[in-house]
């Protein structure tokens, strides 16, 4: 990884707490950007699914999430964490990678780069200020993969149910909004529905349907919570057949129509 000269772009630095149950689309369900994000746990656990390889988290954990991949994650009442936005990831992996920093030296360092982030971007600072802690930042990040055990690297990625997924997770997050199923997304890997499902499951926990079921679900929350796109236009942009099943859809994973949903009242996270 050489990321001495990656570009140092705009940042936004968003935290990540326990919603409530109303919320939890927010941060559980599958969904994808087209920028990198780094996420720095300070305290509570969870699991965390990306690429459809689900792993525990703690306290000190750091883990990049890069461009165009699915992940969600689980966030108890405990969990405390910041989301880094990564608007120019070059130079950066093109795979995940979790950090787990048991030492305090890098714990202490890692909190002064991130404080020092988030200081600096607040209104009437200098954006240029928070661009040079993110080059310290890319600088430890950089060491600390090098200088990990590793005996600590997740030896499943390498599988092939694990490989399997990843590129039916990345199909997902490029064609999620058009109406291909399943099916059309096994053809295009090369086996069977049934097959997919069986290395979904072993991999998340979750059916091949369920993650890309999870993935439109997201997407509209999204739209239904942050824009003023008519129901009808969501249902065509997302790939369905009709507003009424994707109402019934939306009702099913839910609880509540969309109409009922975007009624709600806004929550403070987008990650």
């Amino acid at each position: 990884m050489n990321i001495m000269n990656t570009p140092l772009p705009a940042l936004a630095l968003a935290t990540i707490t326990h919603g409530g149950n109303a919320a939890r689309w927010r941060t559980e369900a599958m969904r994808s950007h087209a920028t990198a994000r780094l996420i720095r746990i300070g305290k509570g656990q969870g699991r965390i699914t990306i690429a459809g390889l689900t792993n525990g988290y703690g306290p000190n954990n750091l883990i990049y999430i890069p461009p165009h991949t699915m992940y969600g994650m689980e966030v108890g009442q405990t969990v405390f964490a910041q989301s880094l936005t990564i608007p120019d990831a070059t130079g950066w992996p093109e795979t995940s990678f979790h950090l787990r920093l048991l030492d305090v030296d890098p714990q202490k360092e890692l909190v002064t780069f991130i404080e020092a982030i988030e200081r600096e971007l607040q209104p009437g600072r200098d954006p240029r200020a928070a661009s040079c802690y993110f080059g310290l930042l890319t600088i430890f990040v950089e060491r600390q993969l090098k200088a990990r055990d590793p005996a600590t690297i997740d030896v499943r990625r390498a599988s092939a149910a694990a490989k399997l997924v990843a590129r039916y997770t990345a199909m997902i997050a490029h064609d999620f909004h058009s109406d291909r199923g399943v099916a059309e997304f096994s053809a295009a890997l090369g086996v069977t529905p049934t097959h997919l499902t069986r290395c979904c499951r072993k991999t998340c926990g979750r059916s091949a349907l369920g993650l890309l079921n999870d993935r439109i679900h997201y997407e509209a929350c999204v739209l239904l919570k942050e824009t003023a796109t008519p129901i009808q236009g969501i249902a065509q942009a997302l790939g369905f057949q009709s507003p009424a099943y994707f109402t019934r859809s939306f009702q099913e994973k839910s609880g509540q129509t969309p109409s009922e949903f975007r009624g709600k009242s806004h929550t403070r996270f987008r990650a």
